[in-house]
């Protein structure tokens, strides 16, 4: 009663407040449906499950719901689809839910908004799984433990990982071919990049983009920096987690390493090396190289990538349905891991960035332990295999990315998904606090700028970065 008191506190400029400015006019014209006081059967004692979608992605679900219901037919789940134009959007869509007295049950989280949910919405997972160990120790036997730990919180587990997207980075391999390029190596360094995007731009002058990246947490800055060993905001660790990792992965090499989650609690960008990876990035803006960020995701790009405008761009296994939809055969395009940093510390190790998601039961929800039984089933290999048919994205279940799902859509080296955290376990999660919709505002405020002039204007928009972040950080998420 406590926690649901609480959360009804936050008000509806709280809501709007904690996911940035310019939500306003969009949640006021849609307020029934934010809130969803006009959905039928909302308060029909149906576990209400919200996902970031369209009401295809809800039908999408339904084989999954079906296959639930024969399980549980006591119990009614009703999928709401909420469409956002990102994660953000969706957020802030939820919270206005919560301050409205209408939260949904269960909500579809991205590692973006993890700690939010963690901190302030969410019901920690702990008990469950301890209860539900024996059932549960297939699906961790089948989870690399950096997804899990993403979702670890001051040592306490919000969400079992569905599904994941390293940020790999893909390539046009007749481009490639055409440029005298072969596929990089494994190993390859970000000057090994640089010079194959040279060689691009060597064999085609004039209206291709040898790489193209966008300006967000996932995809943009973060996976260079990354590779060099450094990040814009300081990373450490929490302590706990041990009831978890001692059960379940006591056997895995990076057992000792594993942590209560991840924590992000002060800025980075006068870190040296954060100056040297916008340096870079500066550099191929410069020379051609590379285009100037624009705020945005990947979608876009698909048909500039399929009609071979693009030769590449760091994406994950999301990409692969688009482009085989697009025209694009098994051939055409392929995948290598995220460049090295050739100078950076040893301790990076080819560190990649990741995202993942997967399912928060609200401190709310009405019946904890049927949003439990359905986060549970959700987690399953049945219901897995129903959700993610095609290579919509990656499945955080190891055994579901083989050949069969990528059969006649490649990529050749698909297997570079997973291999991206069973070889770089270093690999981490975007830097995504509670506070992380204001965190990343801040970032894409400063990026395009930074690698748009010259080097005296780089320092200062770091500097102007770093007292950004420092602001941002102290907002109350």
């Amino acid at each position: 009663m406590g926690d649901s008191i609480r959360l009804r506190e936050i008000s509806r400029r709280t809501a709007l407040g904690a996911l940035g400015v310019g939500i306003l006019g969009a949640t006021a014209a849609s307020w029934p449906r934010l809130t969803g006081t006009d959905i039928p059967g909302r308060n029909d004692g149906s576990l209400s499950i919200a996902i970031l979608g369209t009401a295809a992605d809800a039908a999408a679900r339904q084989k999954a719901v079906d296959a639930f219901r024969r399980l549980h037919p006591e119990i009614r789940v009703r999928v709401q689809a909420i469409q956002a134009v990102d994660w953000k959007d969706f957020f802030s869509k939820i919270l206005t839910m919560v301050a409205a007295g209408n939260p949904p049950d269960v909500v579809y989280v991205a590692t973006e908004g993890a700690q939010l949910f963690a901190e302030k919405l969410a019901h920690p997972l702990d008990d469950f799984i301890r209860r539900d160990a024996g059932a549960m120790a297939e699906y961790f036997a089948d989870v690399h433990p950096s997804l899990v730990e993403a979702f670890m919180y001051r040592g306490s587990l919000y969400q079992l990982p569905m599904d994941w997207n390293a940020a790999d980075m893909y390539y046009n391999t007749k481009v490639f071919a055409a440029s005298g390029l072969s596929r990089p190596a494994d190993d390859w360094s970000h000057l090994d990049f640089r010079a194959a995007l040279a060689a691009m731009r060597r064999a085609n002058p004039g209206g291709f983009t040898p790489y193209y990246w966008t300006n967000r947490l996932f995809g943009g800055v973060v996976p260079w920096l990354y590779a060099n060993g450094t990040s814009f905001l300081a990373e450490q660790r929490a302590t706990g987690g041990d009831w978890l990792w001692d059960r379940f992965y006591a056997s895995d090499p990076s057992r000792a390493s594993r942590s209560g989650g991840y924590l992000w609690e002060s800025p980075n960008a006068d870190d040296p090396r954060v100056f040297e990876t916008f340096d870079f990035l500066r550099g191929l803006v410069k020379d051609g190289l590379g285009v100037r960020p624009e705020e945005g995701g990947g979608n876009s790009l698909v048909g500039l990538f399929a009609s071979g405008r693009i030769g590449t761009t760091p994406a994950g296994g999301y990409w692969v349905q688009g482009l085989a939809e697009a025209g694009m055969g098994p051939d055409a395009f392929d995948v290598a891991f995220f460049p090295r940093w050739a100078s950076g510390p040893a301790s990076a190790l080819q560190r990649h960035q990741f995202g993942t998601a997967g399912y928060a039961i609200m401190k709310t929800a009405k019946d904890k332990d049927a949003a439990w039984e359905w986060v549970k089933f959700s987690a399953s290999r049945e219901a897995m295999e129903l959700i993610f048919a095609t290579p919509t994205t990656t499945p955080a279940r190891r055994s579901m990315v083989n050949e069969a799902l990528y059969a006649g859509k490649g990529p050749a080296h698909w297997k570079v998904f997973y291999d991206t955290l069973d070889r770089f376990p270093a690999t981490g999660p975007i830097p995504a606090p509670p506070q992380q919709a204001a965190v990343e505002t801040a970032l894409i405020k400063n990026v395009s700028l930074a690698v748009s002039g010259d080097e005296q204007q780089l320092k200062g928009t770091l500097s102007s970065l770093q007292n950004d972040l420092e602001l941002a950080l102290r907002r109350t998420a």
